[in-house]
C-alpha cells in the first residue's frame, strides 16, 4: 500500500472507515467470486494504546467463520478481495480477549469514565496506523455517541460533526459493558473504571441495565475497600436489593467495611430472618457499633451519627492532636475535621478544627485552641433540627452526647445533606464542571 515517501512508519496516520460502512461489504475470493458479507468485526482486548482489529466474520454457506485481517486485501474497498485462495471453513468460536464490535459494543451502553456517563455506541471508527516495523494494521480509534440529527438537522447542518450528523470521540476515555467473562477479565481487574468516584460508580448503577449493573459490579467486586464505599454511595433500596442476592458471609464481608451508620442502615434493610445471621458473621468491632446504632431512631441524630470520631484527653497538646490525626487511618476522612477534648468520665470539654491546630504551636495545651462551649446536641434531636443547627453555625461536624455530656456520636455534613435532600435526588442529572468536555488527564 503506497505511503507518503520519507514520513517515519510510527507517525503516519491512516485512513478510516466506519464500522456502520464495513458492515454488510461483500466478501470476494482471489479470483473475485462472492464468498458473502462481512457480519462483524474482531478486535483484540486490552489494546496497546487502541484495540487491534484481528479480522472479519463472515458468513459462508450458512456459517459464520473467521477472515484474518492479513487476508482482506484493501481493508476499505468497495468489496473486500481476498490476497489468499486458502479460507479456514472451520466454524468461527470467539476466544478470550476477543471482542465483536457490532454483537457487543454497536449500539450498546459504554461508561464515558470522564464524564461518569452510560452512553450509547452509535457507530465506531476504525483507523489504518503504521506499527515500527513498517506494517500496517486497524485499530478501533472512535465512537460516535451522537443521536442521529432529525430532518431539520440533516437540512441544516446542524448536526455537527461529519455531514451525517457522527461526532467520533477517542476509545481511549470509554470503558466498554460487553458481558462476555473472557473478554472483561483481560481489561485487567477494575479496567479504567477505577479512575471513578464511589459516588460516581453508584450513579452508573443506578441508571444501569441489570445486565449492566451486574458488569460494573463485578470489576469493582475484585477490590473490596471500593464495594464497600460504592454500597455507601448507593441509594438504600438499590444496596437491599443488591446484598439480597449474596450469601451471608458475602454481605458480612461488604457490611465489615462499610462506616458503621451505613452498614446499620443496610442491616435494618434486610429481611428479619437474615439480620441475626448477618450480625453474627461481623467483626466484634463493627458489630458493637452497628448493633448500637440501630437502636437508634433513624429520623433522629442517633440514627443519622458515626461512632467513629477523634477525641484526646483534654490535657493533651496541640502537637499530640496533629500526631493522632496523622495515625487515624481507619477514620472517615469527614469525621477528622475535627478534634474532641474530653475529659477522664469521656465528657465533652471542647472542640477544635484541624486547620487550628495546624496554625497553633505544637506545645499549645489543646483546651487553648478548643472551644469550651462547643454546638452539641442529644441523640434524639430531630434531622431537621441538625440540619438548621449545623447551618446557623456554620458546622461541619457536630459531636452527639447524652446527659453527661459524654460523646456518643458525631454528625458530618454530608450525612446531613444525603438526609434532608429531596428522595429523588439521585435520580437528577449531575452537575458537570466547565472543563468536563476536555476529558480527564492522561
Amino acid at each position: 500500500m503506497a505511503t507518503a515517501p520519507g514520513t517515519p512508519a510510527a507517525t503516519r496516520r491512516g485512513r478510516t472507515i466506519h464500522l456502520s460502512d464495513l458492515l454488510k461489504r461483500p466478501i470476494t475470493d482471489s479470483r473475485g467470486e462472492s464468498l458473502g458479507r462481512v457480519e462483524d468485526v474482531v478486535v483484540s482486548l486490552p489494546g496497546n494504546p487502541l484495540p487491534v482489529v484481528k479480522g472479519l466474520v463472515t458468513k459462508v454457506g450458512g456459517r459464520e467463520v473467521f477472515v484474518p485481517v492479513e487476508q482482506t486485501g484493501v481493508f476499505d474497498g468497495e468489496e473486500l478481495k481476498l490476497t489468499s485462495p486458502k479460507l479456514d471453513l472451520r466454524r468461527f468460536e470467539r476466544r478470550d480477549g476477543e471482542v465483536l464490535l457490532r454483537r457487543d459494543v454497536l449500539g450498546h451502553r459504554l461508561i464515558d469514565v470522564p464524564s461518569a456517563h452510560l452512553i450509547r455506541a452509535n457507530d465506531l471508527e476504525l483507523r489504518q496506523q503504521w506499527i515500527p516495523d513498517g506494517r500496517e494494521e486497524w485499530v478501533l480509534a472512535g465512537v460516535d455517541t451522537r443521536r442521529r440529527p432529525g430532518l431539520l438537522g440533516r437540512l441544516t447542518g446542524r448536526g455537527g460533526g461529519d455531514q451525517d450528523g457522527q461526532v467520533f470521540r477517542d476509545w481511549s476515555r470509554f470503558e466498554p459493558l460487553i458481558g462476555h467473562a473472557g473478554s472483561a477479565g483481560l481489561r485487567g481487574p477494575l479496567a479504567r473504571i477505577r479512575r471513578l468516584k464511589p459516588a460516581q460508580i453508584a450513579d452508573l448503577l443506578e441508571d444501569a441495565s441489570r445486565d449492566e449493573e451486574s458488569e460494573i459490579l463485578g470489576h469493582v467486586h475484585v477490590d473490596p475497600e471500593l464495594e464497600a464505599d460504592v454500597f455507601e454511595e448507593l441509594d438504600e433500596d438499590q444496596a437491599t436489593r443488591l446484598l439480597a442476592g449474596r450469601s451471608d458471609a458475602e454481605i458480612a464481608d461488604v457490611l465489615a467495611r462499610m462506616r458503621a451508620d451505613d452498614a446499620a442502615d443496610a442491616v435494618a434493610e434486610l429481611p428479619q430472618p437474615r439480620r441475626r445471621a448477618v450480625l453474627d458473621l461481623l467483626p466484634p468491632g463493627q458489630r458493637t457499633k452497628v448493633l448500637t446504632l440501630m437502636g437508634f431512631n433513624p429520623t433522629s441524630a442517633g440514627g443519622l451519627m458515626g461512632v467513629d470520631f477523634l477525641m484526646l484527653p483534654q490535657e493533651a497538646t496541640a502537637g499530640d492532636a496533629l500526631s493522632e490525626l496523622s495515625r487515624a487511618q481507619s477514620l472517615q476522612p469527614e469525621a477528622l475535621t475535627s478534634v474532641h477534648a474530653v475529659d477522664a468520665d469521656r465528657r465533652l470539654s471542647g472542640v477544635t478544627t484541624v486547620v487550628r491546630l495546624v496554625q497553633s504551636d505544637p506545645a499549645t495545651p489543646l483546651l487553648d485552641v478548643c472551644d469550651r462551649d462547643p454546638v452539641r446536641i442529644g441523640a434524639d434531636t430531630d434531622v431537621v433540627d441538625v440540619a438548621v443547627l449545623m447551618s446557623d453555625y456554620n458546622l461541619i461536624t457536630v459531636p452527639v452526647v447524652d446527659e453527661d455530656r459524654r460523646m456518643i456520636g458525631l454528625i458530618t455534613v454530608d450525612d446531613v445533606l444525603e438526609a434532608t435532600l429531596p428522595d429523588d435526588w439521585r435520580r437528577r442529572e449531575t452537575a458537570q464542571p466547565p472543563d468536563a468536555h476536555r476529558g480527564a488527564p492522561k
